[in-house]
């Protein structure tokens, strides 16, 4: 029957989300135009196809009872020696995001942890130690800001490419917009 690869996040809007996917392809990060840039909810997970409507009610539910809240990301850090991942600090909305992505995985679809969750915007990822270092450096000092109105979910094509096939905006359905869409707040700062 098979298995489709899913995974749950919160989209870094524009003119972010762009700018931080050209970088990472900048540092030779040859997955980065396969993955939009974004916070993890639910990491990459196997489910089988069967599973999925169930799963999108269940997010629907969490959604509903989620509300907007404030994300800002704040200069560089990384998970080496550990793993080859340089990212952006979640400076401000990390402790949001860890209750949501326990909500999300508390569903049908539930999945544990390789590692305790660290909410996080990847931007190099298993490259050479020296465009490791380079990423980290030249966004040392990146800042920007938005308010999270709601997460998506995503699926893995067979060609690796990770696209969008759900929104979830936060709050009862008569209270969402007519079109969900991340509000950015203020422009990055240098990178």
């Amino acid at each position: 029957m098979g298995t489709t690869t899913i995974g749950v996040s919160i989209a870094v809007p524009e003119p972010y989300g762009r700018l931080l996917q050209d970088r990472r392809s900048s540092f030779g990060d040859p997955a980065a135009r396969a993955i939009p840039t974004h916070v993890t909810l639910l990491p990459p997970t196997e489910v089988a196809p069967a599973e999925l409507p169930a799963f999108q009610r269940h997010l629907t539910r969490v959604a509903n009872a989620g509300r907007p809240f404030a994300m800002r990301l704040d200069g560089t850090d990384t998970f080496r020696p550990l793993s080859p991942v340089v990212y952006l600090r979640v400076a401000e909305g990390g402790p949001a995001c860890a209750e949501l992505q326990e909500r999300v995985r508390s569903g049908p679809v539930e999945r544990e942890l390789q590692f305790p969750y660290h909410p996080h915007v990847t931007v190099a990822h298993g490259i050479p130690d020296a465009a490791l270092d380079r990423a980290q450096a030249e966004l040392a000092a990146f800042a920007a800001g938005w308010s999270a109105i709601g997460f998506a979910l995503y699926v893995q094509g067979g060609d690796g490419v990770w696209r969008k096939i759900q929104d979830f905006p936060f709050g009862p359905p008569d209270e969402q917009p007519a079109v969900p869409q991340q509000q950015a707040t203020r422009t990055p700062t240098r990178i």
